[in-house]
């Protein structure tokens, strides 16, 4: 066991990092911070110059919020309902909807949210979900400099000026990955608590049986029933029984008819649809890909590859096996960039490895720049450093669970 543990010891420092990798990011980090600062006074984030409420997501957070505190949660699932509490929220009127989709414990956070001025509800949520990004990031990589990677992470931005929840995501899957070796109760709460956006994790009963962590796998699940139960008891059944009438809504309009723009999904299906393809095409491809995700983690998870590649794996796998996938979403891929970022500082990065990084980089800017949703490509290419790094892989016998991994 106290091999095991070493895993996620403070990494040792044979490589120093490269002079011009710390200016990208502090240049990034600093393109990040100024541009919010650019965006506030400029009045094309959260206020437009008329003082009216600047249609983005996060409305629908605060709207949710309010109707649990008016006494009416399960009214926040009624589209029309919510659109009607945004509008009055925002002073002005939008085209389609920002609608509440999220199961019924993050009614939690939305109605502790909407107890404060917009203004400061917003900037709050966005600077307070931000801390456990940071924390994860940091305690991943595994030296100071993971505080700078956070900085810089150009979906930071997206997520930011839209106030989304993809850092509260991001630090939901990079805690549970970065404690299962060493924290696994604790691990096991933070998967629990990823089930307000279940489809993340999907992957994680797969690779926790594989691996054979069980107390992890019991911990998420006792987590998981005990806000579920939570928010019935707070909140009725009838929120329940809303969030599941109005599910398959959702999925037509955002997975049948495009209503979000497929530009905007980062995921393998989407980008079919976004070339003309069918629905029944896209969501082959899904599958084939998702099924094969599966495999390769599973295998992976019982290999002795050593921890630091499963837990990267796992992240960029949680981004490739599901369809409903925003920009704001793949600050999850932080993670697995962070892993790779600990990989390379302990053993010394390969030579194209960096380089690689960086096209993942311009992938997202990319994005960014022209909304060619090109974020499929910056996963892909992700993913195949961490498969490029573990090897012939498959080849390695199985080995118990509590194996010596390497950093």
């Amino acid at each position: 066991m106290a091999a095991f543990r070493s895993t996620f010891q403070t990494a040792p420092e044979p490589t120093t990092i490269p002079g011009w990798l710390v200016w990208v990011c502090l240049v990034l980090a600093v393109a990040n911070l100024s541009l919010c600062g650019v965006a506030y006074f400029s009045h094309w984030w959260i206020y437009d110059p008329e003082g009216r409420g600047i249609p983005t997501d996060f409305i629908n957070v605060w709207a949710a919020g309010r109707l649990v505190l008016d006494g009416f949660p399960a009214q926040a699932y009624d589209w029309d309902i919510q659109k009607h509490v945004e509008v009055a929220k925002l002073g002005q009127d939008f085209v389609g909807y920002f609608a509440w989709h999220y199961p019924p414990p993050f009614l939690f956070v939305a109605s502790l949210l909407a107890q404060l001025p917009y203004r400061l509800a917003f900037i709050g949520w966005v600077v307070v979900s931000f801390v456990p990004f940071l924390v994860a990031i940091r305690a991943i990589v595994g030296r100071a400099f993971g505080y700078l990677l956070a900085l810089a992470i150009p979906m930071a931005f997206i997520n930011a000026l839209v106030g989304q929840n993809g850092f509260l995501t991001a630090a939901l899957i990079g805690g549970t990955i970065y404690l299962i070796p060493v924290r696994p109760v604790l691990a096991g709460i933070c998967l629990g608590l990823l089930t307000y956006k279940p489809q993340y994790g999907l992957l994680f009963p797969v690779v926790l049986i594989a691996a054979g962590h069980w107390r992890v796998f019991v911990s998420a699940a006792v987590t998981a029933v005990a806000v579920a139960v939570a928010s019935w008891l707070a909140f009725g059944i009838e929120s329940w029984l809303a969030f599941f009438h109005w599910m398959p809504k959702f999925s037509q309009a955002f997975l049948t008819e495009g209503k979000a723009t497929w530009w905007k999904l980062q995921s393998i299906f989407s980008l079919v649809r976004y070339f003309g393809g069918s629905e029944p095409l896209g969501w082959a491809f899904q599958w084939v890909l998702t099924a094969s995700v599966v495999v390769v983690l599973a295998l992976m998870w019982r290999s002795r590859v050593p921890y630091t590649l499963k837990a990267a794996a796992l992240a960029a796998g949680t981004l490739l096996t599901t369809p409903y996938l925003f920009m704001y979403d793949m600050m999850v891929l932080a993670i697995a960039i962070a892993f790779l970022i600990r990989i390379g500082l302990k053993n010394g990065f390969r030579r194209y490895e960096l380089p690689a990084l960086g096209a993942v980089l311009v992938l997202i800017l990319c994005y960014m720049f022209t909304g060619i949703p090109t974020g499929l490509g910056a996963t892909l290419g992700t993913s195949a450093l961490v498969l490029r790094r573990a090897g012939s892989w498959w080849r390695h016998e199985p080995v118990p669970a509590l194996a010596t991994a390497g950093a």
